[in-house]
C-alpha cells in the first residue's frame, strides 16, 4: 500500500514563525495537534545566538540538522554538529548557542507540548511564515522574559560567575 501526504492528519495551521533571540522559530507541529503530547519546533539560529541558562519541568529534546551548536546540560559543555541528539530531563538546566560562523538550524522537540510554544509566542515577534532572513537584533528586554518565562514553568537562570 502506497501512502499519500493526504492520507494523514493535516496540521490545524499554517507554521507560524517567531524571532526570538537571534532565532527564527518554526513551529511545525504544537499541542493542539498532538492533543497535547508534544511540540516541534525548527530553529534557525544566527551565529552566537541561542538560549541562556534555563530550566523547566516538561523534557526537551534537540536534533541538530545543519551547523553546529554549543550545548550546556547540567554544567557539562559539548559542541554538537549535524545528527547530534541532546536530550535534556526536567530540572536540568540548560543552555545552548549557535557556535557556527554561519546560522545553524536544529528541531527542538517538546513533551508535553504547549508551554515552551506558548512562551515564545508571548516573548517572541512574529514574522512571515517561514521567514529565513534574520531581522535587526536589539537588547533583549531582560525583566520580561524572566516574568513571561516563569508564566510557562521556565527559569530563566543568571549567567555563571566570570
Amino acid at each position: 500500500m502506497n501512502a499519500h501526504a493526504s492520507d494523514f492528519p493535516s496540521l490545524s495551521q499554517t507554521p507560524q514563525t517567531i524571532h526570538f533571540l537571534g532565532s527564527l522559530l518554526t513551529l511545525r507541529a504544537r499541542a493542539v495537534d498532538t492533543n497535547g503530547n508534544f511540540t516541534v519546533i525548527e530553529s534557525l539560529s544566527a551565529p552566537g545566538a541561542g538560549a541562556p541558562l534555563h530550566r523547566q519541568q516538561d523534557e526537551e529534546a534537540f536534533l541538530v540538522t545543519e551547523g553546529s551548536f554549543e550545548f550546556v546540560v547540567d554544567g557539562k559543555v559539548t559542541d554538537c554538529g549535524p545528527g547530534a541528539f541532546v536530550y535534556v530531563r526536567p530540572g536540568a538546566v540548560h543552555a545552548f548557542r549557535n557556535s557556527a560562523a554561519a546560522p545553524s538550524r536544529m528541531l527542538i522537540f517538546n513533551l508535553p507540548g504547549g508551554q515552551h510554544e506558548s512562551f515564545f509566542l508571548a516573548a517572541g515577534e512574529p514574522v512571515a511564515s517561514g521567514e529565513t532572513i534574520f531581522p535587526p537584533m536589539s537588547p533583549p528586554d531582560i525583566p520580561m522574559l524572566i516574568e513571561t518565562a516563569s508564566r510557562y514553568g521556565i527559569e530563566i537562570l543568571p549567567p555563571p560567575a566570570a
